[in-house]
């Protein structure tokens, strides 16, 4: 009895319902985050320490995705999807029930590890299960419901915060709810061994460094910037608007919502305009959405800044991923990509590291605020100047004779 037609609706909702585990696993908790500090407040550090809350589990996805790579590979990417789900469940709710910022950060670091476990074995069956078009159309579709779970999870994460700080880390159940589904509905694909004789070393295929170096840059500033709203905004908004913890909640899921419906803008944008053309346009739509939110006075403006500035951040990762799969060679290209995995997540985990000294220099998260938004609207003068001296010609592949 073998379930295996990847056009099976239950396994299509499967696979998309647990891309959305990926998205929940880090700003889920963020409305708690100003509960959980006062909880903890007799321990050393803990406004440092209940930010890397948040950002710990970007670091251990950092660690874990070469290595759940080969595991996948190696074992099945069934099993590893399926034991990273229940891992994903356990790490994850810990938090509900451990007493401690120490142990809490030990939770949180497995919890990064199942998290690599899920985005690199749910991406490798889709390329598995769908070839060609269909691929590119289930990656847009999975983008799309990534974002919108994304809304959904921060707003319910809001309103349990309101009960109990602890209350939010429940949602990392789901998980477990999905477990089930995950080993009934999914299927193992087939896999044929490359034949060894069809291995092809061309030298021509160099990465073009200055490009990809400048993507990993840009991935890099842009996450150590935008985590600056799942970490530092509900702070923010407690001082500026006495902001409750559902309403800190909300206010993220509105910038989710709008980074989602920017990227089904992004394929019609492609069409018309450059690789570099959109990433100064990420930087001018970021940009102006954290100075907004530095500047305005009240919640309802804070909310214009985040819908600005979550535009930016929907078009900025698929330009990146297209961007760097363009210029790279079919034999270099996962590695190419993986490098900007690492990037994306190390800009996170490295966002409270960065910014909690520089609010104490700054005085205050509005100038922390305005300060990022002017950093972001210089770099995109700055690409849109020398962008053209920065962005090296793709490498040329060598022409082959017709015989």
């Amino acid at each position: 009895m073998k379930a295996s037609n990847p056009n099976s609706p239950l396994l299509k909702i499967t696979l998309l319902l647990t891309s959305t585990l990926t998205v929940m696993a880090g700003a889920t908790i963020a409305p708690s985050l100003p509960e959980m500090q006062n909880h903890f407040a007799s321990e050393e550090n803990v406004a440092f320490l209940v930010r890397l809350i948040l950002t710990m589990p970007a670091l251990f996805i950092v660690i874990g995705a070469p290595i759940v790579g080969v595991m996948v590979d190696k074992f099945g990417r069934k099993p590893v999807l399926a034991g990273a789900a229940l891992l994903y469940g356990l790490a994850g709710t810990s938090g509900f029930i451990l007493n401690s910022l120490g142990s809490i950060l030990v939770g949180r670091a497995f919890l990064g590890l199942a998290v690599a476990g899920i985005m690199t074995s749910v991406i490798t069956l889709i390329a598995d299960y769908y070839p060609g078009q269909a691929r590119a159309n289930f990656m847009g579709l999975q983008a799309a419901f990534m974002g919108f779970g994304g809304v959904a999870f921060l707003s319910l994460g809001g309103y349990l915060a309101d009960q109990n700080w602890r209350s939010p880390f429940l949602i990392y159940l789901f998980s477990l709810i999905l477990l089930p589904f995950i080993w009934k509905a999914l299927f193992e694909p087939s896999r044929q061994t490359k034949n060894p004789s069809t291995k092809e070393d061309d030298p021509s295929d160099k990465l073009p460094i200055k490009n990809v170096l400048l993507i990993y840059g840009i991935a890099l500033i842009s996450q150590v910037v935008f985590y600056l709203i799942p970490v530092q905004l509900p702070f923010y908004l407690k001082t500026l608007a006495n902001a409750t913890a559902s309403q800190s909640g909300l206010a993220i899921a509105f910038c989710t919502l709008f980074s989602a419906c920017a990227s089904f803008l992004y394929g019609k944008l492609k069409a018309r305009f450059s690789f570099l053309s959109i990433a100064i346009l990420d930087f001018i739509l970021l940009g102006c959405g954290y100075c907004i939110i530095g500047m305005v006075p009240n919640y309802p403006l804070v909310l214009l800044g985040l819908g600005i500035s979550g535009m930016g951040l929907g078009l900025l990762m698929p330009n990146l991923n297209v961007w760097i799969s363009s210029i790279t060679t079919d034999i270099l290209r996962g590695r190419a990509l993986g490098g900007l995995t690492s990037f994306f997540f190390l800009g996170q985990f490295l966002s409270p590291i960065i910014a909690q000294p520089i609010t104490k220099i700054v005085v205050g998260l509005a100038m922390v605020y305005e300060s990022a938004g002017l950093l972001l609207l210089g770099l995109s003068v700055v690409l849109f100047i020398f962008g053209k001296q920065l962005v090296q010609k793709p490498p040329t592949k060598p022409v082959k004779v017709n015989s």
